[in-house]
Order: C-alpha cells, then sequence, then structure tokens
C-alpha cells in the first residue's frame, strides 16, 4: 500500500475515533508521557501489504473492531464459576460481582452436561463437583436469586442441553418480573465442538443442529440481544490442538452455523452479529496474539465475500478467552499465576471482549474464594496498572507478530479447503459432518497432542517445576472439597419438588413438546412451557430422546 493510502487510512480512523465515546481515563504512561491511541507507519512511507493490517475499527479488523481500542470500553471481566449447589455458587457470584466481577459464567456439572437429572443412576458421585447442579427452573430461581438478570449479561457454557438450560433460564429471569427482549448474555451450545473434541452430546448431529436452528430463530424474533451461539475453540485446544488447528476448526464451525441460519431463511446481517466466539489463551505468548488478529481478519472476509454479508457488525468476530486450563501443573502451582498473567496478557493485546483468567489450583480442584480472587485481581491488575488499555493494536506492524499472523491464517485457510473437500456438496457443513464422521477431527487433534507430549517428554519444550526447575519449597495447597451432602441434598430437594409440582400438567407440557419434535414447528415455545411448569432437565432430554435417539460415536483405532 502507497504513502498515498495509508494517509487515507488514517484519516478515516481519525474521524472513527473522534465521533467515538471513550471513557475518562488518564491515557498517559507511569511517568506520566501522553501516549497516542493508535500506532502505525511513518508518514509518508509506502509500507506493501498494510491493507492486511489496517486501522483498528475498519476491515478486515485485523487490529480491533473499534477505533478506539480499549480507550472506549474496557474488556469484561467475566469469570467462570460454578460448584455445588445453586446457593453455594449464587453466594460465589455474589462474591465475584462484589470485588468487581462485570459479567457472569455459569459453570455446570457433569450431570447437567449431560442432560442428566441429579438422582440419574448414571449422575451418582458426580452432583456438583465440577459446576453447579442445575436440575429445573427453580435452581435457576436459587441460582440467580437477589440477582437481576435485566441487569447482568450472563453467559452459560453448556451445549449438549444448552435449550432446555436456556428456557429455564428465561423461566428464572420471567420470575423476577424481567423484560426477556432486553436479556443479554451468551449460550454456548456450540454442538460441533462437542462431537470434535469435548464428547459431551446427546443426539445426532441432525437433530441438535435443529435445535440451534430453533433457538437462532427465536433469539432473533424475541430475544435479539442474547447472543444464542458461542463458537468454542476453547476445547478443541484444551484436547490438544494446535493454535492454527484451533483457530480453523473454531470458525469452520462458526461458517457451519452461519449456513444454518441462512438456511432457515435468516438474513445475514441480522442473525450474524449475534454469534460469539470463545478461544483458549495458551502460554506461547506471541503465538496466541497472532491466532486473535488472524481470526479476525479470516471471519471478516468470509463473511463478506463468501455469505454475503454488508453490515458492518456481521463481519466482527466478537469473542471471550479464557486462559489455558492445560498449561496449568499440579505441580508447583504458584507458578500457574505468572502462566495465567501472561495467557491473559495475551488474550488483551489480542483484542478480547471479554476475559477469564484461571485460578492456580485449577488443576487440583475447583477454586478456593482465595485463588478465585486472585485470578480476578489478575486482570484487574493488566486494566488498571498496565498501560494495556491506553492503545489499540499496539504490537500491529511488528515483523514478529505481522509475520506469524499470517502464517496461523495460511495455515487455517488450507484447513478450510480439506474440510470443504471432504463434503458432498463443496459447503463447509457437509465437510464437518464428514469429518465428525470419520472421526477425522479427533484424529488431527489426537496427532498434535502427541507430538506435544512427546516433546515435553525429551525435554524439547520445556515446562517449569515439571521437567525443569523442578526443586521447590512449596507446601500442598488447601483446595475446595465438594461434599456429598451436597448431592444427597440436591436429591432431597428435586425429590421434593417433583411430588409439590402438578404432575398432570407436566405431563401434558411434555407430551406437547414431543408431538412439536416430531413436525418443524420451531420447538422453543413448547420447551419453554414444559420449563415453566417444572419439568426436569433429564425429563425433557429423555422424551427427545424417544424421538430422535442417541448418538453413538464411530471407532476409531
Amino acid at each position: 500500500m502507497d504513502a498515498h493510502d495509508i494517509a487515507e487510512g488514517r484519516d478515516r480512523w481519525q474521524r472513527r475515533y473522534d465521533e467515538a465515546r471513550k471513557r475518562d481515563a488518564d491515557f498517559t504512561t507511569l511517568s506520566g508521557s501522553r501516549v497516542e491511541p493508535v500506532y502505525g507507519p511513518p508518514e509518508g512511507d509506502d509500507v506493501p501489504g498494510f491493507e492486511r493490517i489496517g486501522w483498528p475499527g475498519e476491515f478486515p479488523y485485523t487490529r480491533g473492531l473499534h477505533a478506539t481500542g480499549y480507550r472506549g470500553r474496557t474488556w469484561t471481566i467475566r469469570q467462570f464459576s460454578g460448584f455445588g449447589n445453586a446457593q453455594q455458587t449464587n453466594a460465589r457470584y455474589k462474591m465475584l460481582l462484589g470485588a468487581g466481577g462485570g459479567g457472569l459464567s455459569v459453570a455446570f456439572d457433569m450431570p447437567t452436561l449431560m442432560g442428566r437429572d441429579s438422582d440419574d443412576p448414571q449422575s451418582l458421585g458426580e452432583v456438583g463437583h465440577c459446576g453447579v447442579a442445575i436440575d429445573s427452573a427453580a435452581d435457576m430461581d436459587v441460582l440467580f436469586d437477589g440477582i437481576p438478570l435485566a441487569d447482568v449479561t450472563t453467559s452459560m457454557t453448556i451445549s449438549g442441553p444448552a435449550v432446555p438450560v436456556f428456557c429455564m433460564y428465561l423461566v428464572a429471569a420471567e420470575r423476577q418480573g424481567a423484560d426477556l427482549g432486553k436479556l443479554d448474555g451468551t449460550l454456548q451450545t456450540d454442538i460441533f465442538k462437542e462431537y470434535i473434541a469435548q464428547k459431551e452430546w446427546l443426539f445426532p448431529p441432525e437433530p441438535h443442529l435443529r435445535l440451534i436452528g430453533d433457538l437462532m430463530e427465536y433469539c432473533n424474533r424475541h430475544i435479539p440481544r442474547y447472543k444464542p451461539l458461542s463458537v468454542s475453540g476453547y476445547h478443541i485446544r484444551e484436547a490438544g490442538s494446535t493454535a492454527a488447528q484451533e483457530l480453523a476448526f473454531t470458525l469452520a464451525d462458526g461458517f457451519g452455523y452461519v449456513e444454518l441460519g441462512k438456511s432457515r431463511g435468516l438474513d445475514v446481517n441480522t442473525f450474524a452479529p449475534g454469534l460469539s466466539f470463545f478461544f483458549d489463551a495458551h502460554v506461547d505468548f506471541f503465538e496466541e496474539i497472532a491466532k486473535f488478529r488472524a481470526a479476525r481478519r479470516i471471519w471478516a472476509r468470509w463473511m463478506r465475500d463468501v455469505y454475503g454479508a454488508t453490515s458492518e457488525k456481521a463481519l466482527w468476530l466478537k469473542f471471550h478467552t479464557q486462559t489455558a486450563g492445560v498449561s496449568l501443573t499440579a505441580q508447583q502451582p504458584y507458578n500457574n499465576v505468572v502462566r495465567t498473567a501472561v495467557e491473559a496478557l495475551s488474550a488483551v493485546l489480542g483484542g478480547t471482549q471479554s476475559l477469564h483468567t484461571n485460578a492456580l489450583d485449577e488443576t487440583l480442584a475447583l477454586p478456593t474464594d482465595q485463588a478465585a480472587e486472585i485470578a480476578l485481581r489478575t486482570q484487574q491488575v493488566l486494566m488498571e496498572e498496565t498501560g494495556v488499555t491506553n492503545v489499540a493494536d499496539p504490537l500491529g506492524g511488528s515483523w514478529y507478530v505481522e509475520a506469524l499472523t499470517d502464517r496461523i491464517e495460511a495455515e487455517a485457510e488450507a484447513i478450510f479447503q480439506r474440510i470443504r473437500d471432504m463434503g458432498s456438496d463443496g459447503t463447509i457443513t457437509s465437510g464437518i459432518l464428514r469429518g465428525i464422521e470419520d472421526g477425522w477431527f479427533m484424529s488431527e487433534i489426537a496427532d498434535s497432542a502427541f507430538v506435544y507430549q512427546q516433546a515435553v517428554e525429551k525435554g524439547d519444550k520445556r515446562v517449569v517445576g515439571v521437567n525443569v526447575h523442578t526443586g521447590s519449597v512449596t507446601r500442598d495447597l488447601d483446595i475446595l472439597r465438594v461434599s456429598h451432602e451436597v448431592e444427597i441434598e440436591q436429591n432431597r430437594l428435586l425429590g421434593a419438588r417433583r411430588v409439590g409440582r402438578d404432575a398432570t400438567l407436566v405431563k401434558e407440557r411434555l407430551e406437547r413438546m414431543v408431538a412439536a419434535a416430531r413436525t418443524d414447528e420451531n420447538l422453543i415455545p413448547a420447551m419453554l412451557d414444559a420449563a415453566r411448569a417444572e419439568a426436569t432437565l433429564g425429563e425433557i432430554c429423555g422424551a427427545l430422546k424417544d424421538v430422535w435417539g442417541v448418538y453413538r460415536e464411530p471407532a476409531r483405532f
């Protein structure tokens, strides 16, 4: 790009910046020196390929979605939390919000993630252990007691039974008197990544996609601010993928959901802004920053050139980030504070919209209050003390960062082509479905994980406290333990609620939902009515399994 075009771009950026709202903050260095809101090539320089870098708030959004960067609005501190029963998690939420958290992010226990009730025989020993137990809308009432859902953005990390859990959340909001049309937050709902990496599905892929399409339609019409899909790369990376695989598999899943929305007759310019993404921030600092920058650029180009989006917001890739759980070590656990801080900084320099920082003890158990507070303070130190919010994309133009960004983009594009080639009709969706059935995604991730593990065992990749610098004076941590009494009490409450509800009404509502499932009728209203009647998660999911069946992963050796 020649100097004239670069100067025109700078002028466009300046107009956007001048018109935007900025925070009332001190945008100077610690020593008091004034810093510019963005930096670029020296005036008069030609920079070949600068159109791929550009300016913040301008296509292809490599440098961020907004001209102001974090001068306009900082990222949302959204700490992922859930354990025990709804009452215990409610207390943790109030602690986090009171300490300066900006939004809620719900972690569910394994039975809930699998669509089972707490008293299901397969739930034995798992209730409340890796998240909060939710059996019906009544649990949602307790989970958000004293927390006005109309005023707090709420993210829920659940995919297989995401739609019935969302219906229970809506019922809880109704009971608070909230205007459902104004609710704001994010539901994960990303079933593709379950087949690819996390393995928490309920039905075969097609019924799951039908449910997701119904949810997209319903939110588009009735709850426009709520984001019904958070396309998740986090679990793909945690399963062992490379950074490029995480990016490519995640964006391919996102393209699949765009194709789903278009197949439902939805306007891409209307529904695409309701899609968001969820990425892992791993410990290779610059590679992660490059990954986030490449993700925005790829998404914007594909949305415009492949899927015909014309509105600016439909081109935006908005994402939440969580620091890498797999980078945490049981050995010398206080080192995890350092790892988490570095990973969080990479997410911030990559332009994340919201962020969760892992606690130092999460490799051993769910976080204690003290560990959760340290994780929260890590973000607050970055936000308040380091100056990283003063400048948009401060690493833009770095030869190393731009080369990494280009490399990851090229690797991702090669993977997209492979996925398309696997499909029967040239679409991303058919390629994903074929890759799931053939076990291709699983195989690719397993190979990457094996290569990395070999490198660690050989000492080529060094992990402090594990294969290098292993001597330590650190004592064992006091960790959070979820008592078996939680499961006993949860089952007692569930039994009492079953006795106290209108059983005839529950049966009628479930039958009505099943009837809708046998047609192409939107299933959300019928499911919402079942949740209002206090039908349990296991009852709702079980009724749908009777219609759609269950999924068995094909064996691959």
